[in-house]
């Protein structure tokens, strides 16, 4: 099969590569939240977990703040700078990356399927000249890679409607962008947080389906029927019949009529007993913790107040955001082959905005460093004649001049060595150059 320009050949390969193996397999086998649960039929389901309100409001917020940010081409210069740049080989993809995604849904893909899977494959498809025209974020159940016993990474593709391809295939690693996360086992297979907080979100679930339950049955517990003597079993089995039908669900709150001695007792663990409040909000903590977001970032628990927005900001990009958005950069550096001087890069400035008042103290202080028509640029304003200077204040000295200026004798001090007396001019001012150089000896 010739593909990408290349002639490939699914069966001729498949004997020469192998699958990485290692403690934890290839990621969809991966099933196992703790050691043994399979053993003790604790089932975590990846539908079921996703559908956890702090696992989702997560991964879509994490997802979402990667994908807002514009992401510009930028140009080492001599001095080392880098600065965006427009190269119009690369430049295109980056705005749109394929037909049917624009940038923001491209990256939210990207991230997303990062973080449920662990694993991210980015198809590229070139042109003639062999420049990267298209990306598509492909299915991770789809593929799988593969070592040469010489230790080349080749990728097994099965059809992806969606990138274009109709048939299986095996790629050479260059044409697949891999960005993988938490790799425990192996190089090449990436581990989703879900491994790590799965057992919480599924109890969280769990609450929330008994809570569900419980309030389904009109805030009644349930309970059980007694009666004084002994009874068939025939007996019992119509009478719980006979509750449920007439006294559950809908048809809580209808008056029962017992006889012979029979009485109803409610046999449920009461919410405040089960602390089910302080459960849930804990699966969610765990949840977050492994997402290493804030809690507050998603509705759970204290908010912090809002004057300190920036150190916040902060806070949740360094210890969340920052090692996802740097590991897309090099991706996409290497993925285009863009070269040392040439690169992609974030622009993370709207993500750490500071409230408005910060941000002009900040500019402020910013005055001898920047130029009128930068500061002017951060806050969306045009340039201005004059703006394209440092200025600063006239007080202001050079290091250089105040070097010069100390190196100079103190006339003020009195102790230090008076200043050598010039030479007489060799003309008729000789005499006044005297009486000038007595009266300054005066005024020592």
């Amino acid at each position: 099969m010739r593909f990408l320009g290349l002639n490939i050949s699914r069966e001729k390969a498949a004997g020469q590569l192998s699958a990485p193996s290692g403690r934890g397999g290839w990621w969809p086998l991966i099933k196992e939240s703790f050691t043994g649960a399979w053993q003790k039929n604790v089932e975590i389901k990846l539908d079921s977990v996703l559908s956890f309100h702090a696992v989702f409001a997560c991964q879509t917020l994490i997802a979402s703040d990667v994908a807002k940010l514009r992401v510009k081409l930028v140009e080492q210069d001599s001095a080392g700078i880098w600065s965006e740049t427009k190269r119009a080989a690369y430049s295109p993809v980056l705005r749109k990356p394929n037909t049917f995604q624009n940038r923001i849904q491209f990256f939210e893909s990207w991230v997303l399927s990062k973080l449920q899977s662990g694993n991210v494959y980015i198809l590229k498809q070139r042109d003639g000249r062999g420049v990267v025209v298209k990306m598509y974020v492909l299915d991770p159940n789809r593929v799988k890679p593969l070592v040469a016993e010489n230790g080349e990474v080749f990728y097994d593709l099965n059809a992806d409607h969606l990138s274009e391809l109709k048939d299986p295939v095996i790629v050479p690693a260059r044409e697949i962008i891999h960005d993988r996360f938490n790799c425990f086992f192996h190089p090449l297979v990436g581990l989703s947080p879900i491994f790590a907080n799965g057992l919480a979100s599924t109890q969280g679930l769990s609450i929330q389906n008994n809570s569900a339950k419980f309030f389904g049955n009109n805030s009644q517990p349930g309970g059980i029927l007694t009666a004084p003597g002994e009874i068939g079993k025939d007996t019992a089995e119509r009478l719980k019949a006979h509750w449920e039908a007439n006294y559950t669900g809908d048809n809580v709150g209808k008056v029962a009529v017992l006889g012979d001695g029979l009485k109803y007792e409610a046999m449920a663990v009461k919410a405040v007993d089960a602390q089910l409040i302080e459960q849930l909000k804990w699966t969610a903590e765990v949840v977050c913790s492994t997402y290493h977001v804030p809690p507050y970032k998603i509705g759970i628990g204290a908010q912090p107040t809002y004057n300190n927005v920036q150190a916040l900001n902060t806070e949740y990009y360094s210890q969340c955001l920052q090692v996802l958005i740097e590991s897309i950069e090099l991706c996409l550096d290497e993925g285009l082959a863009t070269g040392e001087n040439l690169g992609t890069e974030f622009d993370v400035e709207n993500l750490l905005r500071m409230d408005s008042v910060t941000q002009m103290q900040v500019l402020k202080e910013g005055a001898g460093i920047l130029m009128v028509d930068e500061m002017r640029a951060k806050l969306d304003k045009k340039p201005t004649p004059g703006g394209d200077a440092v200025y600063l204040q006239q007080q202001n000295y050079s290091l250089a001049a105040l070097a010069k200026r100390d190196a100079q004798p103190d006339p003020f001090n009195k102790t230090a060595p008076a200043p050598a007396a010039p030479e007489a001019p060799a003309n008729d001012n000789a005499e006044a150059a005297r009486a000038l150089l007595t009266m300054m000896k005066g005024l020592a």
